[in-house]
């Protein structure tokens, strides 16, 4: 199991306790997510949450991201991956060093992504994303990933070098932004609870499995938590039955937690 913890550089996220601006905050929460045990930083310099209006231009999300990449390889031993939708931002931060681009799209918002990964000969965590209307059940998500692990095969991506995502919180009856996959027959809370209780479906790809449910809003619909600071526990709870159904990889904004919760479920069931 591997932990990824989440820097946002991009004061617009849902999240503000994971957003880091000054070079100062983000240094030490790189140093501190190396220390509470994360494997991995995900650096995102523009939010892709289909609720907010929060696309910001191709430049301020380089100048953003390239600024924290530096900063972070500068502060910590940890692998690094660039959280971005868009070809020329993953471009620039392949250059400045990042080790794998997160695209929640799946190589298929930006035509040009898949072979900026191949060319860069890094990792790619691909989410689950159709631009054309789908279904909420985990069929719907299956389609989508096969569809985008077929994307990296043609483009040259190695086949180790693939990781899948489900993209929790991005499937939605309506939403803004051109990130999100739209669905019309349930409810978008109710096909996160599905998908996540289908996960072992997800084994058919044969790919590695990365959940990101940290504090999102499914847990706050269904809980009745408005307040993202709230959602901690829940999240926790999340994360464990995502690592008991095959998760290799967690990613979250609550490191130190994550970990300890991970370490103990491998304690006892093992």
């Amino acid at each position: 199991m591997k932990i990824i913890g989440v820097i946002n550089v991009s004061p617009e996220s849902f999240y503000k306790g994971s957003v880091r601006t000054s070079d100062e905050e983000i240094a030490a929460a790189a140093r501190q997510m190396q220390q509470d045990g994360a494997h991995i930083i995900d650096v995102g310099a523009m939010s892709t949450a289909p609720y907010l209006d929060t696309m910001i231009s191709v430049e301020e999300e380089i100048r953003r991201l390239k600024n924290a990449l530096a900063v972070v390889r500068q502060s910590c031993d940890l692998p690094v991956s660039a959280d971005t939708p868009r070809a020329p931002v993953a471009e620039a931060a392949a250059a400045a060093g990042a080790d794998a681009i997160n695209d929640v799209t799946g190589l298929k918002h930006d035509s040009g992504m898949a072979s900026v990964i191949a060319k860069a000969d890094i990792a790619a965590i691909i989410g689950a994303f159709s631009s054309s209307i789908s279904t909420g059940r985990i069929v719907g998500t299956l389609k989508a990933l096969r569809e985008s692990v077929s994307i990296a095969k043609k483009s040259g991506i190695k086949d180790s070098s693939v990781i899948v995502d489900p993209s929790i919180g991005f499937f939605r009856e309506e939403g803004k932004g051109p990130f999100f996959t739209r669905i019309t027959d349930m409810p978008w809370y109710l096909r996160d609870i599905e998908v996540l209780s289908s996960l072992k479906k997800l084994e058919a790809l044969r790919k590695p499995l990365c959940i990101s449910v940290s504090r999102k809003s499914f847990i706050g619909h269904l809980l009745n938590i408005p307040a993202v600071e709230d959602r901690l526990a829940p999240s926790v709870v999340c994360e464990a039955i995502a690592a008991i159904s095959g998760a290799s990889l967690i990613r979250t904004h609550n490191v130190r937690e994550t970990v300890r919760a991970m370490t103990m479920l491998h304690l006892l069931v093992h």
